[in-house]
């Protein structure tokens, strides 16, 4: 491959990684990144590593030109991420994840780019009328959220758009969890694993819910494998994220942790703030990508777990391990 890579959000929690399998590939790899979490010492990490590291907002008209100079590759990440992120500050979320998107995707045509990548996420689906029913990427989309109604928005535009050659595909990923460079705390298999372990009181409502979840070194593979792949099978597409066998409820994910410690206590409580409730199938990734995640919760579990034994995060309740500080 004779362009670059171009990776926005490449120092974040699936970014570096992301970045990471995109340098093994021999690719050359800029990353855009504004490193909102602190994350000096994973672009200097990844730097050594080979990739050019771009500091600024994907907001930036100057910057995200100067990031796609010589574009072949986007991979689009950047933004601000979550439910409590967005509706913290809805008019910032709305130029980042909404106007942000659209400029750049603008600006990577007029650099030339061939493919783009679109981080999306399977909250799209939002409250299933029948949650106990895998749903597919042609399934209704029904997103309770400002966080996943921007993902639905910038999808359709992806999809349904004309880019001049500019081929799309869009990622539609599974709750991440796991160890990453650039590690949070706030998603849930990585939370109430870190609670019990520390021996709290974890309160955890919709316990009856059902989520799809992805190791965020899986989702980083399944970047390179969506770019690596053939254009007739990327082309315009959308691909659920994640292994059809890796849908869990709240409930199933702290039996799990109970399994592995001994520690803290659980209690169930009622709230109404986040009403997602959906089963995915990953079956269109496999068969047309053929691709395969390597990790389930359970391994995520024993990662974290044997992480933060190891001492390997100075204070895990650190607000830099979260998205909202």
């Amino acid at each position: 491959m004779s362009g670059v890579t171009v990776v926005t959000g490449g120092a974040g929690y699936i970014g570096a990684l992301a970045t990471e399998e995109l340098l093994s590939t021999g690719r050359s790899v800029r990353v855009l990144d504004v490193l909102l979490h602190g994350q000096d010492h994973i672009a200097k990490s990844l730097e050594e590593k080979g990739a050019e590291i771009i500091r600024a907002d994907i907001r930036d008209g100057e910057a995200r030109r100067k990031a796609l100079e010589g574009a072949e590759e986007l991979v689009h990440l950047a933004a601000i991420v979550g439910d409590p992120a967005c509706a913290r500050d809805p008019e910032v979320s709305n130029e980042v994840n909404v106007i942000g998107s659209q400029l750049l995707v603008e600006d990577a045509k007029a650099a030339g780019a061939k493919r783009i990548v679109y981080a999306s996420t399977c909250s799209n689906y939002g409250r299933m009328a029948d949650p106990t029913v895998p749903i597919t990427e042609e399934g209704e989309l029904r997103p309770v959220s400002l966080y996943a109604e921007q993902k639905v928005g910038i999808e359709k535009a992806m999809i349904h758009g004309d880019f001049n050659g500019m081929r799309p595909t869009c990622l539609r990923f599974a709750t991440v969890y796991g160890v990453g460079p650039r590690m949070r705390f706030d998603l849930t298999v990585n939370e109430f694993t870190r609670d019990l372990w520390a021996d709290k009181e974890l309160e955890v409502f919709g316990e009856q819910f059902w989520r799809p979840y992805v190791h965020v070194r899986d989702a980083a593979r399944a970047i390179r494998t969506a770019l690596d792949a053939p254009d007739d099978k990327t082309d315009h597409e959308v691909f659920n994220v994640g292994r059809s066998g890796e849908n869990y409820r709240k409930l199933d994910i702290v039996e799990e942790i109970q399994k592995r410690l001994d520690t803290g206590k659980v209690s169930y409580v009622r709230k109404d703030e986040d009403p997602r409730d959906y089963k995915v199938s990953f079956d269109k990734v496999r068969e047309v990508l053929g691709f395969e995640t390597t990790m389930t919760v359970p391994d995520g579990i024993q990662e974290v777990a044997d992480a933060l034994s190891a001492g390997s995060f100075e204070d895990p309740f650190d607000r830099s391990y979260r998205n909202i500080p």
